[in-house]
């Protein structure tokens, strides 16, 4: 996984509530078994219409948004299916932060293992965020260190996350690797079990 700490990035405004897996990566798409090539199909049914043609009208097809790294959205976002394919995708097609009032405990926990930093914000704050890049391009700073996402306009915004997925996140540690920063204490503690055998 990529080290994550300080995001700055216009925002990509999605203005959708309750968004889940399915939608986020539809079944069809699950073939594959690397954990690459999914961030064509992100949103694949509000992108594009049955011929496979852009929806002009729907936010990841605005060239305002091309090289977001931020995507917001509405409350009980990741609902539905466990699938971990939804944050590999999110965060194949590029994005590295999701910023929303509410997640799915499983997709939040399954961004976190997977190098994608989702932030809790309180629903208004969310909303101010949400109305103001829906209406022009508008940027936010995301500091991992400092808890923060700071708006263009200057107002700070504090969010909490576990410590534990603060280390592996600011890392770039998956779980495995998590275990290896222990290996020492591993090896003194198989060493010793030798020795009672």
């Amino acid at each position: 996984m990529e080290p994550i700490n300080k995001v700055k990035s216009v925002i990509t405004p999605l203005d959708r509530t309750n968004v889940d897996t399915d939608q986020i990566i539809s079944k069809e798409f699950l073939r594959r078994i690397e954990r690459t090539g999914f961030g064509k199909y992100l949103f694949y049914h509000w992108r594009f219409d049955a011929e496979g043609n852009e929806r002009k009208d729907f936010v990841l097809n605005d060239q305002r948004f091309k090289d977001s790294k931020v995507l917001v959205a509405h409350e009980n976002f990741g609902c539905g299916s466990s699938r971990e394919h939804a944050p590999w995708s999110i965060l194949d097609y590029g994005f590295n932060v999701v910023i929303a009032p509410s997640f799915a405990d499983i997709f939040y926990n399954n961004c976190m293992k997977n190098g994608l930093l989702p932030i809790r914000l309180a629903v208004d704050e969310v909303e101010q965020i949400l109305e103001k890049g829906k209406h022009a391009p508008y940027s936010v700073q995301v500091n991992l260190e400092e808890q923060t996402v700071t708006t263009e306009d200057g107002e700070n915004y504090s969010f909490s996350i576990d410590p534990y997925y603060k280390q592996m996140l600011l890392n770039g540690w998956d779980e495995i690797e998590l275990t290896f920063q222990y290996e020492d204490k591993i090896k003194a503690y198989e060493d010793k079990q030798k020795q009672l055998v």
